[in-house]
Formats: C-alpha cells, sequence, structure tokens
C-alpha cells in the first residue's frame, strides 16, 4: 500500500490540507506514495518559517556554526547512501549503485561548501579621499525557493541547498512531483544533523500549483530553478516582476565531437555512457555526437557494440546499468522522437519499448540514430532519453559550425590528441563547460551551467555562491 507523505515546515511535520497526486514506480507502473499538493496557504507557511528563522538567528550564525552543520549533513548522507539510494531508485528509476554513488558524491559537494562558510571575505578599497576607510561585506539575501527536477533529486537538491546555507539563507525547496521521496527523506537528515526548525523547509507539490505559488510568493528572495528551458523562461519572467535575482540550469542539446585522431575505444565507450547513463534524462547528455567522416562508419560500429553491452533492467539488481523513463508520458514522447526520425535517418540500434519481464515499467533500451542531419528535430530538441544522434563533419570548421547550431550550450566535448586543436575547439564552443578526452566529469570545485537557453548562473566551485550573497559597500570617514 502507499504511504502517505507530509510537508516538512518549521521543523516539523505536517499533513496537507488540499488534494494529493499519487507518486508512481517507473519500474512497476505501480503506486509508490501519495503526497500533498502544496497550497497557496501552505506555501505561505513554509516562507513565513524561513523568514522567521533567518531572522530569528540564522543569519546571524557564525560562520564556524554553518560550516559545522554543513559537515554533520554531509557525514549524515554518505552514512544513508544506501537507504537515499535505494528510495531514489524506487522513485525515479536510476540503478541503485549509480544512486548509492550520487548520495557519496553529493556528501563530498556538501562537505565542499561547508569550506566556504567561513571564506566569503570582502576587501577593503583604497580611495582617492584622505582619511577614509571603504571595505565591503558579503551578506545573505533571505530566503531561497529551491525548485528542483526529478533526475536527480538528492544530489540537486543539494546542489542547491548546501552553497544558500553556506551563505547564511533559509530556504524552501519543492522537489518534482515525480521524484518526492528523496529530498523528503533528506529533511530528517537535516533535522538530525542539527539545523534550527525553518531554515529548511519542504513542500509537495506540482509546478503549476505550488512551483508558481512559491515563486511569485513576496516572502522569497532568491529563486534557484533547475529544470527545462521552458519552464525557466516562465520561472524568470515571475521574478523578473518582483526583481529578485535567479539561477537556472535548464536543458541541453550536447555535441560531443569526435576527430579522427582520437583514441576510439575511450571516446566510443564514454560517447555511449555520455548519453545513455540515468536513460538519458540528464540535462548534460551528449546527444549529438558529431564524427569525423574518415571515421564515420567505425566509430558507429564501436559505439553501437558498446550501446549493445548495456544491461537494461530492474534498477534494484546490482548487473544494471539502465533502468526506465520516469514515466509513461516521457516513454511516449521518447518513442515519439524516434518513430519521427526514420523517415529521414537510421536507427541503428534500439529504438523500440522493452516487453516481456519489464512490460509493466517504461523501458526503452540504448538507441542510436545514424544518418542525422542537424536541422533535424532530432537533433535540435531535447529529448531526455536514450537517443543519441550521429552527424558526420568533414572538418574542424564545420564540427564547430555544427557544435554551436543551438539555442542550447550547457556542455560539449572534444576527443583528440592533437593538443592545439583541443584548446581551440574548447575554446570556440559556446558551452559552460567543455570536456577534452573525456565526459561527465562533474566536480564540486569547478563552476558549472549554460550559455545561452540552458540557463543563467552556475553551480559548483565559488561562482555557486555569488547569486545566494549581496555586497554591501561600508565608508567611513576617519577624524
Amino acid at each position: 500500500m502507499a504511504t502517505t507523505t507530509k510537508h516538512f515546515v518549521a521543523g516539523e511535520w505536517r499533513a496537507g490540507e488540499g488534494s494529493t497526486m499519487t507518486d508512481l514506480n517507473p519500474t512497476t507502473g505501480k503506486p509508490l506514495a501519495e503526497f500533498p499538493i502544496g497550497t497557496k496557504e501552505e506555501i505561505d507557511s513554509a516562507v513565513t518559517a524561513a523568514r522567521d528563522a533567518f531572522d530569528g538567528g540564522w543569519r546571524d550564525a557564525t560562520p564556524t556554526v554553518r560550516r559545522r552543520l554543513l559537515l554533520k549533513l554531509a557525514q549524515l548522507v554518505a552514512d544513508n547512501a544506501q537507504e537515499l539510494g535505494r528510495i531514489a531508485t524506487e522513485d525515479m528509476g536510476m540503478p541503485w549503485a549509480f544512486t548509492m554513488g550520487e548520495a557519496i558524491f553529493t556528501a563530498e559537494y556538501v562537505e565542499y561548501y561547508a569550506g566556504w562558510a567561513d571564506k566569503l571575505q570582502g576587501e577593503t578599497i583604497p580611495l582617492s579621499a584622505p582619511n577614509t576607510l571603504d571595505y565591503t561585506i558579503h551578506e545573505p539575501r533571505g530566503v531561497v525557493a529551491a525548485i528542483v527536477p526529478w533526475n536527480a533529486p538528492l544530489s540537486l537538491a543539494l546542489w542547491r541547498a548546501a552553497p544558500a546555507l553556506a551563505a547564511g539563507n533559509a530556504m524552501v525547496i519543492k522537489p518534482s512531483e515525480l521524484a518526492p521521496l528523496p529530498v523528503l527523506r533528506l529533511m530528517d537528515l537535516i533535522a538530525e544533523a542539527g539545523f534550527p526548525p525553518g531554515v529548511v523547509n519542504c513542500v509537495t507539490g506540482t509546478g503549476p500549483d505550488t512551483g508558481a505559488a512559491l515563486v511569485d510568493h513576496p516572502g522569497v528572495n532568491v529563486v534557484a530553478f533547475t529544470g527545462s528551458t521552458l519552464t525557466g523562461r516562465r520561472v524568470a519572467e515571475n521574478a523578473g516582476r518582483r526583481l529578485i535575482p535567479v539561477s537556472l540550469e535548464l536543458g541541453g542539446k550536447s555535441a560531443n565531437i569526435v576527430f579522427a585522431d582520437a583514441d576510439l575505444d575511450a571516446a566510443a565507450a564514454q560517447a555511449a555512457v555520455g548519453c545513455f547513463i540515468n536513460t538519458g534524462q540528464q540535462c548534460i547528455a551528449g546527444s549529438r555526437l558529431l564524427v569525423e567522416q574518415s571515421v564515420h562508419d567505425d566509430f558507429l560500429e564501436r559505439v553501437s557494440a558498446n550501446a549493445r553491452t548495456f544491461t537494461v533492467g530492474h534498477p534494484m539488481q546490482p548487473t544494471t546499468q539502465m533502468g526506465p523513463l520516469i514515466s509513461e508520458r516521457q516513454l511516449e514522447r521518447v518513442l515519439g522522437f524516434i518513430e519521427g526520425a526514420r523517415a529521414d535517418a537510421n536507427v541503428a540500434v534500439g529504438g523500440e519499448r522493452l516487453g516481456g519481464d519489464l512490460a509493466g515499467g517504461y523501458f526503452v533500451p540504448p538507441t542510436i540514430v545514424s544518418g542525422v542531419r542537424n536541422d533535424m528535430r532530432i537533433a535540435r530538441e531535447e529529448i531526455f532519453g536514450p537517443v543519441l544522434s550521429v552527424i558526420p563533419f568533414r572538418d574542424e570548421a564545420e564540427a564547430i559550425a555544427i557544435a554551436n547550431d543551438t539555442d542550447y550550450g550547457l556542455a560539449g566535448g572534444v576527443w583528440t590528441n592533437d593538443l592545439s586543436r583541443a584548446h581551440r575547439v574548447a575554446r570556440a564552443i559556446q558551452a559552460g563547460t567543455v570536456w577534452v578526452n573525456a565526459w561527465l566529469a562533474v566536480n564540486a570545485q569547478a563552476p558549472f551551467g549554460g550559455y545561452k537557453s540552458s540557463g543563467i548562473g552556475r553551480e559548483g566551485g565559488r561562482e555557486a555562491l555569488d547569486v545566494y550573497l549581496q555586497t554591501k559597500n561600508v565608508y567611513v570617514q576617519l577624524r
């Protein structure tokens, strides 16, 4: 029987007062939980709790206090990695081996930002006027609204929370209605870590109802959103009307460029992983594979061979490398893209819904479509599924032109053993992250974010703190 969840507000669990939704297990298609759809009144209670906690002492908590709490939270996340992984696997379908790894990586991410809590120094500014002292202070903005998606709910919630809390802000988090359970379990760990009641709150619900009410609430000072570009634009528009800052990590259609002189075996293995990991449900999927014509056919065979070795199955099995898509709606969307490409391109691997023991879930195998042109729909739109489009190119200039001919600019890859070419192409690609002879190398210490329609702001590194801080200048006339 499905469990019934509650909102987490002011350090306590509160039953929802409105309607509810059913959270489905994408592996079986069966109910997993019932969760409340947060009303405007419940959003108001959560924002008020965050504001009261912020004004009531959290804004003045010493950096040492914030650091210790974040380090405790990081340890709790690591200690509970198996449980957190299991919850995420049941809720959104990523294989358990990967969700456990995600929890451990996320704990390290929180550790990293704990280290920033006492390093947010201002600076003194030399002025031309005599007998003056001028300096800056970095202060928290207040209440952060964090809206996180379903494809990596634990890590993406903490990617927002860790820098926001290190900077001294309070928060209200709204997890995706498709996978709220990992974030709800995280609230228990936040309370166990010792964060004061109200510093972190969580209200479940849909985007159009709960999410929109949270973004529009006058008590919110920053909006941090991860999700689709279409929704991100609406979030930015609503936040812009109130002149509050936003951090947007949005969609991608990233180009992975393979030159003839590359290590083709390594490139083929990473091209498969870079597109098919998490069933292709990741903003940084290398979904456009650009291959130099002289090695195109050979490389297509290599990457196809890698794709065929992926074990697709029940995500709790230790040998499974790829689980289901998140929902029936997403399944239909992915299959629609594949069918639409058949008229002009060749489906070289996969392309059909899996049946048999997997018929109850939303399973599509790794799919490779060759003979793709960059003007085709399958190469233009983000699919968010395990579909790799292979596009040939003649030379470096054409590869760069194809890579940049997109509305997105989240990530890119360059595979070559020519050092000069690697740096030339990396510089020319219009994307926030470019990997050379690698893919999916995301680190807490390095900034991550998009160009163009892939977003605003950065996660990771010192830059992630910027949106959660405001700078005050103090001028002192010395007598």
